[in-house]
Formats: structure tokens, C-alpha cells, sequence
């Protein structure tokens, strides 16, 4: 039989961690996940990692087929130093002041591991295994409880000069509006991300309380992204309003990233997309009604296609990426 290699990715987050074990065709074979004991600090984490990538290793030798584990790949928020796998304070995991995780982890787990921006590493999966399959030139972004994104030029993910290209989120779009948790004003994450729909919400309901998201959520406090989307649904004017200013930037940043990048493809994924068309629909109208026509001719925008998984299998995107330069730069055989 022939022996097949495989990979572990692992997604790191501030709220839980995933591990699986994926095939060069993106096929997963094993999962294991566990909330992220983030007030615990980087050892607990790390030791819950460590606990986590054994169980995925042990369910994946069980199965039947010849297969043999060759590397880690891990996507985890930044800023880090992608090359040499050390993390400098994300602001989703307080305590990693700088976290020498490629080390810890290739010590305790006996495999080279590779370690990406989690944004990046999500834009390689879909290169890789999904909806960028065959796109030279993409730009992903993901909308979740922060905006993050990936870019793709000549088929290949961009960097920048120091690992840390791509914070398309904390792209300016209002000159001097609402704070930003990044400490700058007017950034496209302050207005568009799911935290900042919620904050927008809560702020507007408690000045106007003649609103259906009281009824839905029970309180202010409680209103959430899905509250809102469930309340526009329903025809309600103040988050009705809400929406349309989420969707009216995020069209304008799409369009800034359209005229800057010039991709074919802009990829959307995380959770405030499972709005479907109320999200795409008018995104799409903004972005392409601001940015070049030229350019708009030949850009769609469109749901990223890997889903929850996409932390497992873009952290296996990294590892495999890495294992095929590593073969290139020195002649290796993995």
C-alpha cells in the first residue's frame, strides 16, 4: 500500500482550539477541538493543545491506510514572526507576550511545525482546498469578531516585508470615527466585525427603545450579531439602520481592496456571512458601484467554501506549503 502523508493543522483561537489531520487532498480524517482556557495563560493552553494534537494523532493511526504524519502547520492571530513561529500579543490571547510556539510545539510533539497568521493560513486553505482553487490573484477576508484577511498575488499568499502584510481590517474608512480596540479611529473593524454590529446595536437601542431587538434579545446587553440580522429580517427600522451602515462600509473597504489589489476573486468568510444575501447583496452593490469599473469587470465576490473547517484546513495548508518549499530551496525529500 501506498504511503500517504499527512499533516496536523491546528487553529489556535481566543475562544477554542481545533486540531485535525488532513491528506494532500484536504480529505480530514480526525478532529479533536476544546474551548480555549484563555485566563489561564500560554502553558494551559498549550498543554491542552498538546493533549488535543496526541488524540488526533492516535485516531488517525488507528485508521485503516498506510499513513504517516509529517509535519504541524498552525494558524493563530497575530502580530508573530511566521518564519521563526513566535507569537508578540494578540489581543485575543492576553499572556502570549512572546511565545516561542514552532519550539514548544516541534519539542513536545517530535514534528517540524510551521506557524501563519491565522488570515493567512485561512486564504491558503481556499487556495489549496477550496474556493481559490486554480485563482492566481484573491483577496479573503474573513468577518467574524474581528476582520482579518489573506492575499493572494501570482498564486502565491504575500506576506510583506516582516510576515505581518494583510490587516485589511484596521484599513482606515472613517478619518475620525469610532474607536478601534487596535488604538487608531475609523478602522473598517470598528464598524463591520460582529462585535462592532452588537456595540452599534446596543448603542442605538438604548437611546431608542421602540425597537424589535429588545423583544428578541430581552436587554440591551444582550443584543448580538445574530440578533440584529434576525431583527432586519423582520423589517425593524433601527436595525435596519444598523445593517446598512455594516454592509455600506464593508462595501466601501471591499472596494478599496478591489482597486488596490486588483483580484479576481474576493473571498468572504466567518460567521456575520451566514446572513447570506442580506450581507452579500448589498455589499456587493457598494463595492462594486465605488471601485474601478475596470477593475469590478472582472472581480466577484463571493462566500469562501471551507466553512467551520477552514482553521483545520488552512493551518494544513501552511504545513504543506512550507514542506514543498523546504523541498524546493534544498533539494529535500519529506
Amino acid at each position: 500500500m501506498n504511503e500517504q502523508l499527512v499533516v496536523l493543522g491546528v487553529d489556535i483561537g481566543g475562544t477554542k482550539l481545533a486540531v485535525g489531520s488532513v491528506d494532500a487532498s484536504g480529505r480530514i480524517l480526525a478532529t479533536a477541538r476544546a474551548s480555549t482556557p484563555v485566563r489561564e495563560g500560554p502553558q494551559r493552553v498549550l498543554s491542552l493543545l498538546i493533549d488535543l494534537c496526541k488524540d488526533v494523532l492516535a485516531a488517525t493511526l488507528r485508521q485503516a491506510g498506510n499513513y504517516r504524519v509529517v509535519a504541524v502547520g498552525v494558524g493563530c492571530g497575530g502580530p508573530l514572526d511566521p518564519e521563526r513561529g513566535i507569537i508578540y500579543a494578540p489581543p485575543n490571547l492576553p499572556g502570549w507576550e512572546e511565545v516561542h510556539l514552532a519550539e514548544d510545539l516541534t519539542d513536545r510533539l517530535g514534528y517540524p511545525v510551521y506557524v501563519e497568521n491565522d488570515a493567512n493560513a485561512a486564504a491558503l486553505g481556499e487556495l489549496r482546498f477550496g474556493g481559490g482553487r486554480g485563482i492566481k490573484n484573491f483577496v479573503y477576508l474573513t468577518i467574524s469578531t474581528g476582520i482579518g484577511s489573506g492575499i493572494v498575488i501570482g498564486g502565491k499568499l504575500y506576506r510583506g516585508e516582516n510576515g505581518n502584510a494583510g490587516e485589511i481590517g484596521h484599513m482606515c474608512v472613517a478619518y475620525d470615527g469610532r474607536p478601534c480596540h487596535c488604538g487608531s479611529r475609523g478602522c473598517l473593524e470598528a464598524y463591520a466585525s460582529g462585535p462592532s454590529v452588537a456595540m452599534r446595536a446596543r448603542e442605538a437601542a438604548a437611546k431608542d427603545g421602540n425597537t424589535l431587538l429588545l423583544k428578541l434579545a430581552g436587554s440591551v446587553e444582550a443584543i448580538r450579531p445574530e440578533t440584529v440580522v434576525a431583527a432586519v429580517k423582520q423589517g425593524d427600522p433601527l436595525a435596519t439602520r444598523v445593517w446598512e451602515e455594516t454592509t455600506f462600509v464593508l462595501g466601501v473597504g471591499i472596494a478599496n481592496v478591489i482597486n488596490i489589489f486588483n483580484p479576481r476573486l474576493v473571498l468572504l468568510g466567518g460567521g456575520l456571512t451566514q446572513a447570506g444575501d442580506l450581507l452579500f447583496a448589498p455589499v456587493r452593490r457598494v463595492a462594486l458601484s465605488r471601485a474601478f469599473a475596470r477593475l469590478t469587470r472582472v472581480v466577484d465576490i463571493v462566500p469562501a467554501s471551507l466553512g467551520e473547517m477552514v482553521g483545520v484546513l488552512g493551518a494544513a495548508a501552511v504545513a504543506f506549503d512550507r514542506l514543498e518549499q523546504r523541498v524546493m530551496n534544498v533539494g529535500n525529500v519529506i
